[in-house]
C-alpha cells in the first residue's frame, strides 16, 4: 500500500488548531480552524480596471521608459512582451559588488540588474492570458535569466510578480520583475539545507517525495498535467496559497524545456484563475525558487513556483514569532479553488 493509500484509509479527525511543519524548511504554522471562515468568505476584494492616463507601459517610448532589453512582436509587427531595466532600480545595473564595513557590521554595494518584464495589454492579468502567452513570459524569464547569471556579482536571480496594489504593485498594468543579485536570501539557504537534509535522512528527494504524494491523494491539488502539479501546500502559510511543482527532477529554472513552459504556463493560468474566479481577483505575490547560479551544485532542490494571496495580515503573533496563522484549512481551499475550475 503506498503512502497516499494508506492516508485515504486514515479517518478523518477535525481539531480547532494544529501546528504544521513544512516538511522542507522546518516553518512552522498554525491551521486556526476554530476560527474558520468559510472559503467564499475570503472573496472580499474589488477588481481595479487599468488606468490608460497613469500607465507608463501602455507607450513606454513615450513615457521615457529606458531602451527595450529584449521585445518580442507579433505577425503584424505590434509588440507583445517587453523587458527593460527598472527605471527606479533597487540595484545598481552593471557594477561589481564592492565591501562596505562599519565597526563589526558587513555590508556590500547594491550591484545587481533589476528589470521589468511587461505584457501589453493592460486590461489581462496573467489569470486571463492564453497558455502561449503565459509560455511567452516564460520564455522572456528564462532569456533574462540566461543572459545574466554567468554577470559578475550575480549569484542568485529572483523572478517575482506582484498583482494587486496591497501586493506592492505600483502600476495595475501586468508586469513581472527580475532582480540579479551577489547574495543568496536566508529564505532559499532554508530550502537549500532543507532539502539536503532530507536527502541525506531518507535517500529521496523531497520535492519529488512531496508532488508524488500529493498526486496520489488529491485532497490538497488544485491542477495537474502531463509536466506539473498545482496545489495548496500542507503547511499553508495563508488561505489559498498555492505551489506549483514540476514532475521532472530539476534544480534549476534555466534548465526548463519548450515542452515544459507551456506545461507551466497552463498550471500557472489555471492557479491564478481559480483565485481570479473564487475571490474575485485578490492581490497577490507569485515568485520563482530556483537553485543559485553560483557555480555550486544543488542536485537535491527542485526549482518551483509559490502563489501567496493577500487573504490576512500580520499581527503580534506572527510578528513576534514568524509563526503564521491561516483560518483556513488548505484541503478546503484546494478543493474550493477546484470548483472554480470546474464551474
Amino acid at each position: 500500500m503506498s503512502l497516499g493509500e494508506a492516508e485515504k484509509n486514515k479517518k478523518a479527525v477535525s481539531y480547532d488548531s494544529e501546528l504544521r511543519q513544512d516538511i522542507v524548511t522546518g516553518d512552522w504554522v498554525v491551521i486556526a480552524t476554530g476560527r474558520a471562515k468559510r472559503p467564499d468568505e475570503f472573496a472580499q476584494f474589488q477588481r481595479v480596471a487599468a488606468d490608460d492616463a497613469e500607465d507608463p507601459f501602455e507607450n513606454p517610448e513615450a513615457s521615457g521608459q529606458e531602451q527595450d532589453i529584449l521585445i518580442y512582436r507579433r505577425a503584424d509587427g505590434d509588440w507583445s512582451l517587453r523587458v527593460f531595466p527598472n527605471k527606479y532600480p533597487a540595484f545598481s545595473r552593471g557594477r561589481t559588488a564592492r565591501e562596505l564595513s562599519e565597526g563589526p557590521y558587513f555590508a556590500m554595494t547594491g550591484a545587481g540588474y533589476h528589470e521589468v518584464i511587461v505584457t501589453q495589454d493592460a486590461r489581462r492579468s496573467l489569470a486571463l492570458l492564453d497558455v502561449w502567452e503565459g509560455a511567452e513570459v516564460f520564455d522572456a524569464y528564462q532569456e533574462r535569466y540566461l543572459a545574466l547569471m554567468n554577470k559578475k556579482s550575480v549569484n542568485y536571480i529572483q523572478i517575482f510578480h506582484n498583482h494587486g496594489k496591497e501586493a506592492g504593485a505600483s502600476l495595475p498594468h501586468p508586469h513581472s520583475q527580475l532582480m540579479a543579485i551577489p547574495v543568496i536570501s536566508p529564505y532559499i539557504a532554508l530550502e537549500l539545507t532543507g532539502a539536503e537534509r532530507y536527502y541525506q535522512s531518507t535517500k529521496r528527494k523531497v520535492y519529488g517525495m512531496i508532488t508524488e504524494y500529493e498526486s496520489e491523494t488529491k485532497k490538497r491539488v488544485i491542477f495537474e498535467n502531463e509536466h506539473f502539479i498545482a496545489f495548496c501546500p500542507f503547511a499553508s502559510r495563508a488561505a489559498f496559497e498555492i505551489w506549483i511543482v514540476g514532475k521532472r527532477a530539476n534544480p534549476y529554472f534555466e534548465r526548463i524545456t519548450d515542452e515544459e513552459k507551456f506545461a507551466v504556463a497552463e498550471a500557472l493560468q489555471r492557479s491564478l484563475y481559480s483565485l481570479y474566479q473564487g475571490l474575485n481577483d485578490p492581490p497577490y505575490n507569485f515568485y520563482i525558487h530556483t537553485a543559485p547560479c553560483d557555480g555550486k551544485d544543488y542536485p537535491h532542490y527542485q526549482w518551483h513556483i509559490e502563489i501567496l494571496p493577500h487573504t490576512a495580515t500580520w499581527a503580534g503573533f506572527e510578528l513576534s514569532t514568524g509563526i503564521e496563522v491561516s483560518t483556513l484549512q488548505p484541503e478546503a481551499a484546494a478543493e474550493y479553488l477546484r470548483s472554480q475550475l470546474n464551474s
